[in-house]
């Protein structure tokens, strides 16, 4: 018997690479892509990168009519990036956007589970906090951090999601369309838990499929302490904000 093509089957995909500084290895990536889905596009949003990864997307452009690049006036953020991306995917009339990080740590050979996963899902989250799930070359205490943070988004946001900061995704275009991608303000790394939170808000079914994450090799990572506290800090904010219109709505309706 043979196995359906997962890619047919979902029609036109792209996944979408923010990039900034990533010249030493966005080839890389791409090339791996194309050759792991060769049916799946690729669009580059590069944030006017000075190392010249911009130059280096328009080549890798130019000698393959599936990559595209959107060059941004400059860096305003990861979740900026992504929604300019979603922009000009959904306008192009992709079924299917996803997202990827430049570095390597998300494998693109593993793409075929988030396809997979699609089938019964609007969300698929590439997860590293599920059975199945695992990182590789992370000191202990990052992954004690990623994963007591993502706890706290569980317990205080009240999501059924183990991994709501992992950036390794698969959106349906009526997913997108349904949440109000205008609305959305985070641009960092909080905006990955702000997406999920809205898709589950909408009643969109939101899937996890493990995968293996592996710390960059080479560049520099653009996660700090200070884009962890601003995560803290709109993730406390949100919750917060729901405990109390909660708690306003049982007093309206008792």
């Amino acid at each position: 018997m043979v196995t359906p093509d997962p890619v047919s089957q979902h029609g036109r995909v792209v996944v979408v690479i923010p990039t900034y500084d990533e010249a030493a290895n966005l080839a890389w990536i791409v090339g791996r892509l194309r050759r792991a889905q060769p049916r799946v596009d690729v669009l580059v949003v590069d944030d006017c990168s000075p190392d010249g990864t911009g130059d280096i997307a328009d080549d890798l452009a130019a000698a393959d009519p599936q990559v595209h690049v959107l060059h941004r006036a400059g860096k305003e953020g990861l979740g900026a990036a992504y929604l300019a991306g979603f922009a000009w995917a959904l306008a192009e009339g992709y079924d299917v956007v996803g997202e990827m990080d430049a570095d390597g740590s998300h494998q693109p050979e593993q793409l075929d589970r988030l396809l997979e996963g699609l089938r019964t899902a609007d969300l698929v989250i590439g997860s590293r906090w599920i059975p199945g799930g695992s990182v590789v070359n992370w000191p202990r205490r990052r992954e004690a951090l990623s994963r007591g943070g993502n706890l706290y988004v569980r317990l205080l946001l009240g999501i059924d999601v183990r991994d709501a900061t992992a950036g390794y995704r698969l959106f349906r275009r009526e997913a997108l369309e349904k949440i109000d991608l205008a609305s959305v303000r985070s641009t960092g790394y909080v905006f990955q838990t702000d997406l999920v939170t809205r898709c589950l808000h909408a009643g969109l079914v939101v899937r996890e499929v493990p995968i293996e994450f592996i710390e960059r090799v080479r560049g520099h990572s653009k996660m700090s302490g200070q884009v962890a506290v601003e995560s803290l800090k709109r993730i406390t904010q949100w919750g917060l904000r729901e405990r109390w219109e909660q708690a306003q709505a049982r007093r309206r309706t008792g």
